[in-house]
Parts: C-alpha cells; structure tokens; sequence
C-alpha cells in the first residue's frame, strides 16, 4: 500500500479571509481549503488535474486567530490510483503529554476527466420568494464585505433557487480552479433556499463531485441554478451549476450536503421560514 506523503504548510492569512465568519469566529473558507490543497496536489504530481473533485467532506472548521497572518497546517496525500490522490487538510495541537491531530477536510483529485453534468429540468414556475441580496448578508449569510457575492435578489422556488453573483477582483492563489468566491457564492444561494425549509441555518459539510468546465474569473458575473435533491430532518442535498451570460456552463457541483454545525444555537429568522408554508 502507498504511504501518505504528509508536509507541514505555513498558510497565509489573506486579508479578506476575516470577512468570512461563522459565529463570531473567522473560518478557512472551504473554497480556499480547496484551492490550497489542488496547489499541492499539482504540485506533488503535475500530470495530474485538479477539476475534478469527489467525496469531499469538510470535516471540522479552521479557525483563524483574528490577529494572524499564517497558520501552521498539515497537508497529507495519499495516492489512491495513477490518477487520482485524496488530499487532507490537518493541523496539530501540542497536549501536555501528546499531539493531537484534527483534520479540517478531505477530498480526492482526479479521476477521469469527464465533465459532471446532472439532468437539469428547466421550469417556467415563476419564483414563489424574492429576497433582496441586502437582506442576505445581514441576516441570511452575515458575511462581509467580500463574500457579498450574489447580486440584486435571489429569487427561489420550492425545489430551487436562481440569483447572479459578482466575483470580487481579486486573483484566486490557484488560477486553474479560478475564482474561489464564486463556488463560494454560489453555496450563499442554496443556503438561503434551506432557510426556508429547516429550523437551523444549512452550512456545506461535503459534496459528491465537483467539476471546474471553465474557471470562474475575477471581477466577472455568473449565474448560479441551484436544485433540491433531497430533504431530510437534519440535512439537505443540493445540486449547483455556474453559467455565464453565454449559457456556458463553468462548474458543477453534485450532491453538496448542508446541515447543522451550531447544534442548534443558530436558527433562520422567522420572517424566511414562514414565508413558504406548505412548500414540499
């Protein structure tokens, strides 16, 4: 069996990275966990591209120190075939009589290199909510200025969503999986559309598979289609796709999986829970 090939990582603290928060605390985007990992990922094996993403789980949130400019992490990779690699994101707290390793997330790189599409039904429903992207981000997904990516209102149906989203003009670390605000955005969408239908604020945990068609670009807009798979009572399934104003699809993501990380602490306002009675 491979050995895992684990090095020790000094990331670095962007400044907008303090504009993204979860319960007054500053977290590692997951997008930006990406991004870093297919940078190691490439360069350990450069044959190997980093547009395909399966079976990512996002296991535990990084915290970032509201001071720091870089963080002591881990990353550790395992070949699992000649093109594929799972990639974990860790970091070490030193006990009084041992170490203890916390894995923040994981994900596989690779595999063939198809475009993930998902049959996509297109509907004539006109949107039974609209809500203005104002409201969004101070009470739905109280980011900062940075993350405000979705533009105008989102408008949201029962088993969808559909909104366009700005990213900020900023160069991504990783240009090849492009502009990481825009997945990122893309995720405020459909956690506006769980608001409606659970009593806890849905946060992405994990997605089946990911794929990059055309990377996202800074300083662009896109348009982001969000779909309901599945709902249950502690979690929801969401299938996303970004196009931009040419109909061209740029990325996919399948299966992304949103739940509970408050234990129960932080609930929707009541105004968007009661806004679609009966719906589903």
């Amino acid at each position: 069996m491979t050995a895992a090939e684990i090095a020790p990582v000094r990331l670095s603290v962007r400044p907008w990275f303090k504009d993204h928060c979860f319960n007054g605390r500053i977290i590692l985007p997951a997008v930006e966990a990406m991004d870093l990992l297919a940078d190691r990922v490439q360069a350990a094996y450069p044959a190997l591209k980093t547009d395909i993403i399966r079976d990512a789980r996002f296991g535990r949130f990084l915290e970032i120190p509201p001071a720091a400019d870089g963080i002591d992490i881990i990353i550790e990779l395992l070949a699992l075939a000649e093109d594929r690699v799972r990639a974990s994101l860790l970091t070490r707290k030193q006990m009084k009589s041992m170490a203890r390793m916390t894995q923040h997330c994981e994900m596989a790189f690779g595999g063939a290199q198809e475009t993930i599409l998902m049959p996509w039904p297109e509907t004539d429903e006109p949107p039974s909510m609209q809500v203005s992207c104002q409201r969004i981000y101070q009470e739905l997904v109280p980011f900062g200025p940075a993350y405000r990516t979705l533009q105008g209102q989102v408008n949201l149906g029962g088993d969808w969503a559909l909104a366009r989203l700005r990213t900020p003009d900023l160069p991504p670390d990783h240009p090849g999986m492009g502009s990481p605000f825009c997945l990122d955005g893309a995720m405020h969408a459909a956690c506006v559309h769980g608001q409606l239908l659970v009593d806890f604020v849905p946060f992405p945990v994990g997605f089946d598979a990911r794929s990059i068609t055309i990377p996202a670009l800074p300083g662009s807009e896109y348009i982001i289609k969000v779909r309901l798979r599945f709902r249950g009572a502690d979690h929801l399934i969401y299938d996303l796709l970004i196009l931009d104003d040419t109909g061209r699809i740029r990325e996919t993501v399948l299966g992304l999986r949103m739940q509970d990380v408050s234990a129960g602490r932080i609930r929707p306002p009541a105004w968007i829970r009661a806004a679609l009675p009966g719906t589903l």
